[in-house]
């Protein structure tokens, strides 16, 4: 009887022993895992360099010698790096448009692609006839059918859900959104961030609001590219503009499916700080 008691507290000891070394184990696991996570985060603080964004593709009209379409790309240049956001409706028009502002397709380093829809990836095909050395970034619920385009002419794909670092100074938001998954692009210049979107499907502010929970410490110097706020009345827009003042964000150049009347009441609202942007439009930061 003695020897059924002894055995016993004895197994019930080395069960207490192996869960709590498993629990300490557990704890220090998580442990680890914070102070990664916190070492990602520390990683987006890098230093900042100039910046120059090229639009490329767009339904409004800047540069006169250039095509518009409906739909956006627009190219930023960082680092000797070259890094192209979205690729519009259709190659024609886009490499027409690039050899006229004097950019050289096989020269591009990097595509980053914001959603599916075909008036920012239509050009995608034509662009990788003339230059298949890149990588490209896809929402990570992208269908294979465009895994297996990228690859067919020797590109590289990377899915991307998370938040995640593109290049130096680069970096996703991760895919945002719930019908139309889409991410978006954040530079990080001398002046501050720079945010460059598609067509905001999961809300502009939204976009911004991300932007700021991943760069807490940065301001929002520019924020450029298509709002989707065609057809809001003058009140949603008003307060939408109140939200990007709230947050900070400088320099506003909304175009592609804006709408008018937004890029109306940005100038009104932004003045001197409204930047009228459309296909050629070059800015240096």
């Amino acid at each position: 009887m003695r020897k059924v008691i002894f055995w016993s507290i004895l197994i019930i000891l080395l069960v207490i022993s192996g869960v709590l070394t498993f629990s300490k184990r557990d704890r220090e696991l998580t442990s680890q895992k914070m102070v990664e996570k916190e070492t990602k985060i520390s990683q987006f603080e890098t230093s900042k360099e100039e910046v120059t964004l090229i639009t490329v593709y767009d339904n409004y009209q800047h540069d006169l010698r250039l095509k518009t379409g409906w739909g956006f790309s627009c190219l930023v240049k960082i680092n000797n790096e070259s890094i192209l956001f979205d690729t519009g409706a259709d190659s024609p028009t886009l490499l027409s448009n690039m050899e006229k502002v004097d950019v050289d397709p096989t020269q591009i380093d990097k595509i980053v692609l914001s959603h599916i829809h075909g008036d920012h990836v239509g050009g995608l095909e034509g662009f990788l006839k003339r230059n298949g050395n890149v990588t490209v970034y896809i929402p990570a619920s992208f269908p294979d059918s465009m895994r297996r385009e990228i690859e067919s002419y020797r590109a590289e794909y990377k899915d991307i859900k998370e938040t995640e670092q593109i290049s130096e100074n680069i970096y996703s938001t991760g895919e945002l959104g719930v019908w139309v998954k889409e991410q978006s692009l954040i530079v990080n210049t001398n002046k501050g961030l720079v945010v460059i979107t598609g067509c905001a499907h999961p809300g502009i502010v939204n976009i911004i609001k991300k932007t700021k929970e991943i760069f807490p410490k940065e301001e929002i110097y520019l924020v450029i590219g298509g709002f989707h706020l065609a057809g809001f009345s003058d009140s949603e827009l008003k307060n939408i503009i109140n939200d990007f003042k709230k947050l900070g964000v400088q320099i506003a150049a909304p175009c592609h499916c804006s709408g008018d009347r937004t890029r109306e009441l940005f100038k009104e609202e932004y003045g001197e700080n409204f930047i009228e942007n459309g296909v050629g439009k070059i800015i240096n930061i």
